[in-house]
């Protein structure tokens, strides 16, 4: 099977593309921006983390494209700036505050580092329309690997992946004397949708 997803996260600009391959292939197919979402999810951790909640964050995509045919290939770009607080359990100003923080420069410094970008190195198919995504994550100025688990069901790339915060120099928040913490690993779900 040579179809395949890309997608990532915590916020974010991300490229598939095998190594050596330069530029988008003349099949690549555009994203359906409207239709394709990357949310995070940021859990609490620490002594009095019963009073806190955990963080549902939105990453709009602002555009890419996919190949699934010859070598695959696929590109999505997000800009950081742009990742919207959805936490329904807080107020608007808890809401504001939390976002102010997470685009500020305790976390993610979106006004030096505005792209989050993943590049696949390696595509294992773990069966039917079901694949295992190994490639680089450029994020907050530091590029690490992240798998991502992919699946195609009913014309949608499914997945998830798992980032640790302080791989890409980001120290997790700490509140009340650090009684409540930001967990190091943020959980990336996604759904991707080509135009037709």
């Amino acid at each position: 099977m040579r179809q395949i997803l890309c997608a990532a996260l915590v916020a974010s600009s991300l490229s598939l593309v095998p190594v050596g391959q330069a530029g988008a292939p003349s099949d690549a197919r555009s994203i359906d921006t409207a239709r394709s979402k990357i949310t995070l999810h940021v859990f609490k951790s620490g002594f009095f983390s019963a009073f806190a909640h955990n963080h549902e964050i939105e990453a709009p995509i602002e555009s890419g494209e996919v190949s699934e045919s010859g070598s695959l290939w696929a590109e999505l770009r997000i800009d950081a700036r742009k990742l919207r607080v959805l936490d329904p359990e807080a107020s608007v100003d808890t809401r504001a505050k939390i976002h102010e923080t997470m685009l500020g420069p305790q976390v993610l410094d979106a006004d030096r580092f505005p792209e989050i970008h993943f590049r696949s190195t390696a595509v294992e198919p773990k069966g039917a329309d079901h694949w295992l995504v190994r490639g680089d994550l450029d994020l907050h100025g530091q590029t690490r690997p992240l798998a991502m688990d992919v699946e195609l069901k009913d014309g949608i790339y499914r997945g998830t992946a798992i980032l640790k915060q302080t791989n890409f120099g980001i120290k997790p928040v700490a509140i009340a004397g650090g009684t409540v913490n930001v967990k190091n690993e943020v959980r990336i779900e996604f759904q991707i949708v080509l135009v037709k």
